[in-house]
């Protein structure tokens, strides 16, 4: 099986009209990500309840060349373009997959 390869990427947003139209941005790439993306085995928003402009993101890659792949898709390219109008901060954690449960395993 494939080693996997994974991101954590924590988003923090300018505001209210931010939060609303980065969701909606996100909506719009999640649609392009579920269509396109059959390496993409994971790609998780969440919200986090006493942080109402901070989005974190879990991605999981069948392997580094889905990733690749996922990075040159016209849809993930858009986000890239225009999320920065939203945002305050971004940090980024690369994870590779060491155990676990799930479709991709070390």
């Amino acid at each position: 099986m494939s080693s996997g390869f994974g991101l954590i990427v924590r988003f923090e947003l300018r505001g209210d009209d931010s939060a609303a139209a980065f969701d909606e941005l996100v909506s719009r790439t999640l649609a392009g990500i579920t269509a396109h993306e059959p390496g993409t085995l994971a790609y998780v928003v969440h919200t986090v309840p006493d942080e109402p402009n901070v989005r974190i993101f879990y991605e999981l890659y069948a392997d580094r060349a889905a990733f690749e792949a996922h990075e040159q898709q016209p849809h993930t390219k858009h986000f890239l373009a225009e999320r920065e109008q939203y945002l305050s901060g971004v940090q980024v954690t690369a994870l590779r997959v060491q155990a676990g449960k799930g479709p991709v395993s070390a």
